[in-house]
C-alpha cells in the first residue's frame, strides 16, 4: 500500500518530536516505507530530523537516508557519531555504505570503521572505497551467492541458503573454482531438476557475462542494458569474483551521470544542489558566466569594427539576434544529438566524416528553409531591399552550416581527448557560435553589398 505524506502527518510527527512522545511516534511510523520516512526526514528541521534518524531503528532509518539528497544527508550525518554512523552502516549493504563513507572526512572514516563491529562487513567496506566511484569497483556490492564448481548440488543448496541470508535479492548464482576465479552462473532451474548427487560443473553455464573492477560506469551501464541484466559480475585482475553490480545501483549511476551532464550542458562546472551555500553555487556557475562575458565582447567586438558598414546599411542591426540565437541554436541541437551518441555508444569507429556530413546536410535543408522565410519578411515587414535581404539570408545560411560543424566536431575532439563532451552542449558552443556566427554575418554581407 502506498503511503501519502501530508501536512497533517507532518504536523503530527513535529508535535510529538517536540513533546518527546516516543511511543506514540513510532506507533505512527511504524508501517511508513523507508523512502516515506526519507520524505518525512526532509520536511523536518535538523534537529527534529536528527531526532527521529536516533529514535528509529537502524534496519528502517539506514535505507530511509540512501534515499535523501546528498545535501541533507551530510547535515545530519554531521549530527551523529561514530558508533551511530556505524549502526547505519552495519544495517546496509556494502556499496550503499560505501556511499556514505565517501561522503565523510578520512579522519571521521577511521573512526567509523573502527566502531563496526562485524569485522567482514568493515573489510568489505575498506575495499570498496579503494576504487573510484564511477568504476565498477566503486559500484559494485559484495553481497552475492556464489557456489564452488566442485560442490554436489546438496552441498551446494545448503551455502547457498547460508549466503542467501546476506542478500537482500538473488539475481544471479555464480560459479566459482578453488581459487575463486568465475567460471560461470547456475540456473536455477537446472539446479532444482538436476540429480541430488551431481557436481554443479556439470551442470553450470559457462558462458557469463562479467565486467573488471576497474571498468568505467558508462560500460558497465552500456553492457548491462544492451544484454538486459539485472546484475552483472565483476572481477579483479587475476579474474577473481569480488562482487556485482545491481541494475538498482546502474540506475543511481545513471541518473546521476545526467545530471552532472545537464548541469554542465547548462554552464555549472561542478554537482550542485539547489540548497547548497551560495559559494559553492557561485564558484560552479561564474567560470561559465565569465566565459560567456568574454565572447560576448568579443561580439561587441566585431561589430563595433563593422561600424561603417551599419552606418551606410543601418538595418543589418536588426537582424543580429537572430545570427546569434540560431547560431547558438544550431549548435546545441548538433551536439547534444552527438553527445548523446557518444553516450550510449551509437557513434563508433570513423564518425567524424560520416556525422559531419549528417549534420551539414540537415543544416543546409533547415537553413534554406529558414532563409526563405526570412527573405519574405524581411523584404515585406522591415522593407529591407533585395541585396540587404540576400545578404542576411546567404549570412544565415552560412552561419547554420558553421554552427552545425561546430556543434560537430568539438564534442567528438573533446571526447577523443578523454574530456566530457557534455561541456560542448552548453555556454561553450554557444559563445564560440555568437562570435563566429556575427563575423561570419557581417563580412558575407560586406562582400554581397559591396562595401
Amino acid at each position: 500500500m502506498q503511503f501519502q505524506i501530508s501536512n497533517e502527518l507532518i504536523e503530527k510527527i513535529q508535535f510529538l518530536i517536540e513533546q518527546k512522545n516516543d511511543e506514540e511516534l513510532l506507533l505512527h511510523l511504524d508501517d511508513v516505507h523507508h523512502a516515506d520516512i526519507a520524505e518525512i526526514i526532509t520536511e523536518l528541521s535538523l534537529d527534529e530530523a536528527t531526532y527521529l534518524v536516533k529514535l528509529l531503528d537502524s534496519e528502517k532509518t539506514s535505507e530511509a537516508l540512501m534515499e535523501l539528497e546528498e545535501g541533507v544527508r551530510e547535515r545530519i550525518l554531521e549530527t551523529l557519531s561514530a558508533k551511530e554512523i556505524a549502526d547505519e552502516l552495519v544495517e546496509m549493504d556494502t556499496d550503499d555504505a560505501a556511499d556514505i563513507m565517501n561522503e565523510l572526512s578520512p579522519e571521521l572514516q577511521k573512526q567509523v570503521i573502527s566502531e563496526i563491529q562485524d569485522e567482514q562487513h568493515a573489510e568489505d567496506i575498506v575495499e570498496l572505497l579503494r576504487y573510484p566511484e564511477d568504476s565498477a569497483g566503486g559500484l559494485m556490492a559484495k553481497e552475492l551467492v556464489k557456489v564452488n564448481e566442485n560442490w554436489s548440488v546438496t552441498g551446494c543448496m545448503t551455502e547457498m541458503r547460508a549466503q542467501a541470508e546476506n542478500v537482500t535479492r538473488v539475481h544471479s548464482i555464480y560459479v566459482v573454482d578453488d581459487k575463486n576465479r568465475l567460471k560461470g552462473r547456475l540456473s536455477l532451474k537446472d539446479l532444482l531438476t538436476a540429480a541430488s548427487n551431481e557436481n554443479i560443473r556439470d551442470i553450470y553455464i559457462p558462458n557469463v557475462d562479467y565486467v573488471s573492477v576497474h571498468t568505467d560506469g558508462e560500460d558497465v551501464a552500456r553492457i548491462m542494458q544492451k544484454y538486459d541484466l539485472e546484475a552483472i559480475p565483476v572481477i579483479d585482475e587475476m579474474g577473481r569474483l569480488v562482487g556485482r553490480v545491481t541494475i538498482d545501483d546502474i540506475v543511481d549511476f545513471i541518473k546521476e551521470e545526467a545530471e552532472r551532464d545537464y548541469q554542465m550542458a547548462a554552464g555549472i562546472s561542478e554537482g550542485v544542489e539547489a540548497d547548497d551555500n551560495i559559494f559553492k553555487q557561485t564558484r560552479a556557475r561564474l567560470p561559465w558566466l565569465l566565459i560567456g562575458m568574454f565572447g560576448g565582447l568579443g561580439a561587441a567586438g566585431i561589430i563595433g569594427g563593422f561600424q561603417e558598414t551599419m552606418t551606410v546599411f543601418p538595418k543589418l542591426l536588426l537582424f543580429v539576434p537572430l545570427i546569434q540565437a540560431t547560431a547558438g541554436n544550431v549548435g546545441v541541437q548538433s551536439s547534444a544529438i552527438v553527445v548523446q551518441g557518444l553516450a550510449n555508444g551509437s557513434l563508433k569507429g570513423n564518425i567524424i566524416a560520416k556525422r559531419l556530413l549528417k549534420e551539414t546536410s540537415l543544416a543546409l535543408v533547415n537553413g534554406v528553409s529558414i532563409a526563405i522565410i526570412v527573405f519574405i519578411i524581411s523584404s515585406v515587414w522591415f522593407e529591407t531591399t533585395y541585396t540587404e535581404s540576400l545578404s542576411v539570408c546567404v549570412a544565415l545560411i552560412s552561419v547554420i552550416l558553421l554552427a552545425a560543424m561546430i556543434g560537430t566536431v568539438i564534442p567528438i575532439v573533446l571526447d577523443k581527448n578523454n574530456i566530457d563532451p557534455a561541456v560542448a552542449t552548453g555556454p561553450f558552443i554557444t559563445t564560440s557560435n555568437d562570435v563566429f556566427g556575427i563575423l561570419t554575418y557581417f563580412l558575407i554581407a560586406k562582400a554581397i553589398l559591396g562595401f
